[in-house]
């Protein structure tokens, strides 16, 4: 299994926690699994298996043929968008280039099922994607209960990092095809020739609140490399011959700097939360401590 089941049953009691006000909530709440004759009528969702069908709008599916759910009030769930870089660059790390840390893929998809889980324990309605160029996006779900957690590592499990991803054209397209606004965790290295700012942009724009957490591996913050050598990128496949002294080690450095302080500053203009996360922190500290502590997670 994709994750550990000593992490599955720290994972139990936390929730994903979303910032900003939505519809008839104030910031900071959750709504509640609450039925009453109090709750008003707040939204449709799809209907997807193991809900009441006594909520099923009948009236909408004869127009649409299509069941949808009435949400109210007090029960709209909180929609959870998962979406993992699945560019060839992700692939790095761990036994394929002799570091002592996590496959960065591996990483992603663990960090992936573990706040799955988080939210489908949670009740939230979870949609995975798997970003990818020139194909589509890869999508999982949208799914809610627990029932669905196998399913969803086993898909996690089977899906492959290859080739190059248009970060800004696959995040411009599932800001208009990927449903509800909600909660958008992004796992990346952002290591796009495109870029992400466009794409950022676009997931704020219609109304989701954006998590970043920006993946990368030891060896791409300090490379333990030197002297004359010919680099093959990644996802590409083009060759670029460079020699590593101290000096260039120091200028890779500070550039690497550069690069997070832009990345933090262009999240902080979209109000979108951004946190570095490197391979060689175990996964359970990052979903136990860190993201918890940034309230992230509860």
């Amino acid at each position: 299994m994709i994750l550990d089941e000593t992490i599955l049953c720290k994972l139990d009691q936390l929730s994903l926690v979303a910032r900003r006000v939505r519809a008839g909530q104030t910031a900071g709440e959750r709504r509640s699994t609450r039925r009453g004759s109090s709750v008003e009528f707040a939204d449709y969702r799809d209907y997807t298996k193991g809900d009441d069908l006594r909520r099923v709008d009948w009236n909408i599916y004869a127009r649409l043929e299509r069941p949808y759910v009435k949400l109210f009030e007090e029960e709209e769930d909180l929609a959870v968008h998962i979406l993992l870089d699945g560019s060839g660059s992700m692939d790095w790390g761990g036994e394929g280039s002799g570091g002592a840390e996590e496959n960065k893929w591996l990483y992603a998809r663990q960090l992936a099922a573990a706040l799955g889980y988080v939210a489908l324990t949670s009740g939230d309605r979870l949609t995975v994607a798997n970003l990818q160029s020139p194909i589509s996006n890869i999508q999982f779900g949208p799914v809610r209960g627990r029932g669905h957690t196998l399913r969803l590592f086993e898909w996690l499990g089977g899906l492959e990092a290859k080739g190059t991803t248009d970060m800004n054209a696959g995040l411009r397209g599932y800001a208009i095809t990927g449903g509800r606004a909600g909660l958008v965790v992004l796992i990346s290295d952002l290591l796009s020739p495109a870029g992400y700012v466009a794409g950022l942009t676009a997931l704020a724009a219609r109304g989701h609140e954006v998590l970043l957490l920006h993946t990368l591996s030891p060896d791409e913050v300090e490379p333990p490399l030197g002297g004359d050598l010919r680099l093959l990128d990644v996802e590409t496949g083009d060759p670029q011959e460079v020699t590593i002294d101290g000096g260039m080690r120091a200028l890779y450095r500070r550039r690497l700097t550069g690069w997070r302080d832009e990345i933090r500053a262009t999240c902080r203009a979209r109000d979108v939360r951004y946190v570095p996360v490197e391979t060689d922190t175990p996964c359970d500290r990052v979903l136990l401590y860190d993201l918890p502590r940034r309230g992230m997670l509860k």
